[in-house]
């Protein structure tokens, strides 16, 4: 019954006793208990140090039982304090395990890398780990990995994995750039460009993701760094942002040189002219086009014009339209 207050079975039997009787010699209370002398000793040391016997003086040894409401209710009293500092004990532990546990969540989820050499191995197995789909925006400034670098990028077009990629047209002002483009979508990549990017992104399989913290420019010399994503939360925002980009970018079509002559009259586009057509559907100017495709810039505007002709337009925006409407570039 009183376990929990430290009395064994042997020493409450005894301590009932006592009560029971109001005081009592050890030779008396081995007769009445019919316990061992040597058990009996025992249990009354226990309960004297518990207070609840005590030892009369004289010719004859006594023991005598304190009242029960006053020792027992003492002892109660120390176990139901004792008890509230455990259960404050259990919370603290227990907040301390939620916040390790929350805490060791948010590093699985969200993981903050720093340093170009960390970057880009991160890049690279986000890269690996796809096995159905990339969606990629790219910003003209490349901090660490720039266009081709990516060895991970070949190995994932060979495992069949299909590449969205959104590029900022001023890359089309650097050389091979288009070529460049060109022959990744030769392997059924998929290709927009618009004015900006908000930022550098690759999210792979709509399940990881990884975001550049650190400005491409980098103009206080500080590393790079870099945001690897697995929480589904974010991951759906990140998606978010990329079909609104992809959505109002231009497409860039796939189209092989035909070999027909340019000065050769024609009822439907060639494969040059719809090459220079996706440029200027894009926002290339002509000079740029004719840097990019090698040509010069009176061959690139009679093209143009050859193109106005087919359509039976006037201007180029008109032509853009027609374009379109006539699916030259779907």
């Amino acid at each position: 019954m009183f376990g929990i207050l430290g009395l064994d079975p042997t020493a409450e039997r005894v301590y009932q006793d006592l009560v029971t009787a109001g005081s009592g010699s050890t030779a008396g209370l081995v007769e009445r208990t019919g316990l061992p002398r040597a058990e009996v000793r025992k249990a009354l040391t226990q309960l004297a140090e518990l207070g609840l016997v005590t030892k009369q003086t004289g010719p004859r040894e006594r023991y005598v039982a304190a009242p029960p409401a006053v020792a027992l209710g003492a002892l109660l009293a120390e176990q139901r304090h004792a008890l509230y500092r455990a259960e404050l004990g259990l919370a603290s532990l227990a907040e301390a395990y939620r916040s390790a546990s929350a805490d060791s969540s948010a590093r699985d989820l969200v993981e903050v890398v720093i340093g170009a050499h960390a970057v880009r191995h991160r890049f690279e197995q986000v890269q690996m780990a796809a096995t159905a789909e990339l969606h990629v925006m790219s910003e003209a400034n490349h901090e660490v990995v720039g266009p081709g670098e990516s060895a991970a990028e070949e190995q994932a077009i060979n495992r069949g994995v299909r590449y969205h990629v959104i590029v900022e047209h001023a890359m089309l002002d650097r050389p091979g750039a288009f070529e460049g483009l060109m022959a990744h979508m030769k392997h059924q990549q998929l290709c927009r460009v618009v004015e900006r990017v908000p930022t550098k992104l690759v999210i792979a399989d709509r399940a990881v993701a990884l975001v550049p913290l650190s400005d491409g420019t980098n103009p206080d010399g500080g590393e790079p760094s870099a945001m690897f994503v697995r929480a589904p939360g974010l991951i759906r925002l990140l998606m978010g942002l990329y079909e609104s980009v992809w959505d109002r970018a231009v497409p860039v079509r796939l189209v092989e040189p035909s070999g027909i002559e340019l000065d050769v009259p024609e009822t439907e586009p060639t494969g040059l002219d719809l090459r220079i057509l996706s440029l200027l559907m894009v926002g290339a100017t002509d000079a740029a086009i004719a840097k990019q495709l090698g040509l010069g810039l009176r061959t690139v505007q009679r093209r143009v014009a050859h193109m106005m002709d087919l359509a039976r337009v006037s201007t180029r925006l008109q032509l853009g339209w027609q374009a379109c409407h006539r699916g030259w570039l779907s």
